[in-house]
């Protein structure tokens, strides 16, 4: 069975990050170019956000016995699979675990347009993510 409490933590981490990252509305291109802590902030957000991510599809995958996955993009494969995120958004969640890699593999060659691309374009990802765990969670609460 699910631990709800734990999956709620989770989800409520998750909320936070991508608040914090929503809320920074004052670093512009020039700011993330120029102010290392700025840039840092992003980076970071970014990355505790995916890193919770992670943490909610591993708790689903343990707990539900569902298989083991081979690495961080086939963990989305497995909740494609059982049906909590749709096939159209596969690609979406594995791509944050090749963005999770570059930044904690090739941090000295991060792509600063990506992580900018990213923090201005793409945190209704991880707001899609939870809303899905969420249906989920709902419809599967004998789990």
């Amino acid at each position: 069975m699910v631990d709800k409490e734990l999956l709620s933590r989770k989800i409520s981490n998750l909320s936070y990050y991508i608040s914090e990252l929503k809320g920074a509305k004052d670093i512009n291109w020039e700011k993330y170019t120029s102010d290392l802590r700025s840039k840092a902030f992003i980076e970071r957000y970014l990355h505790l956000a995916i890193e919770e991510v992670f943490d909610i599809a591993n708790h689903l995958v343990s707990f539900c016995r569902w298989r083991e996955p081979t690495g961080y993009r086939d963990l989305f494969s497995v909740l494609q699979e059982q049906g909590v995120i749709p096939d159209n958004q596969l690609s979406t969640f594995q791509n944050m675990a090749s963005f999770r890699n570059m930044l904690v593999h090739h941090y000295e060659k991060i792509d600063d347009e990506v992580v900018f691309g990213l923090f201005k374009k793409r945190l209704s990802d991880f707001t899609v993510y939870i809303d899905l765990v969420r249906e989920w969670a709902e419809a599967n609460s004998d789990v």
